[in-house]
């Protein structure tokens, strides 16, 4: 390998896609491609492994989207350049152009790819921001733990709690932390998740029922979970809820 060589890591679902890409940048002069994959989850586990210099992402894939993906890979260690790859798509290419965010468009010409990768950057916070309208509903939360960027499916997550600057993000399993806020949480998860507590948004499917306790000397509702043993008292605030789910 040439020690000056740009490692770049591909993620396209279509085999014919990832065939084009791997074709042309075998002419491109002092660059390697070091893996593929076929959604944002195998790359980010790619990218932890092999740690490319740069991705190219493409925007619309199964499990995991190309946005959903930059997203993640900003927490790993050393956060890789990204270029995203589409389909003409008028809205997408109106955010890359605003956000200065480098973007190929599909069929993909050697020259443009080449351009692209002599000036890949890392993407700013602010970047990743603007794009995030062009993102499906993220399907994982990604958590920094001794120096590796876990992946924990939403699907797992049985609730939300915010303390001080941190989410608790409860599974079956165990507990881990992210910063996030809780009221943008609740707007993207808001067909999923229910906001029973100022603090807490609690996963749907994983209420098995409500029942009285008694908290502090005071009695009150309390959410009965399924898997763990835990409840989640439910504010006066958010009575409402239960109003609106027994009249359903």
């Amino acid at each position: 390998m040439n020690e000056t060589a740009l490692t770049v890591l591909i993620a396209d679902d279509e085999t014919p896609a990832r065939n084009r890409l791997r074709e042309l940048l075998s002419d491109i002069p002092h660059i390697q491609m070091v893996g593929e994959a076929k959604n944002g989850k195998e790359v980010l586990d790619l990218a932890q492994q092999l740690q490319p210099q740069v991705l190219l992402l493409d925007i619309r894939m199964p499990e995991m989207d190309g946005i959903e993906a930059a997203q993640h890979a900003q927490k790993l260690q050393t956060p890789p350049a990204i270029i995203f790859t589409t389909a003409f798509d008028g809205y997408a290419v109106q955010a890359f152009e605003m956000s200065a965010v480098d973007y190929l468009l599909k069929p993909i010409r050697q020259e443009r790819l080449a351009a692209a990768l002599s000036k890949a950057r890392a993407l700013l916070p602010a970047q990743l921001a603007a794009l995030k309208p062009l993102q499906h509903r993220r399907s994982h939360f990604s958590i920094n733990e001794r120096g590796r960027v876990l992946l924990v499916p939403v699907s797992d997550v049985i609730y939300l709690r915010a303390e001080l600057k941190y989410i608790t993000v409860r599974t079956r399993e165990r507990e881990y932390l992210i910063e996030d806020s809780l009221v943008s949480l609740e707007h993207e998860l808001s067909d999923t998740f229910l906001r029973l507590h100022r603090n807490c948004l609690v996963a749907q499917d994983s209420i098995a029922g409500y029942e009285k306790r008694e908290s502090n000397g005071e009695p009150g509702w309390h959410a009965v979970l399924r898997d763990i043993p835990e409840t989640i008292a439910v504010s006066r605030r958010q009575y409402h809820v239960l109003r609106e789910l027994s009249s359903r």
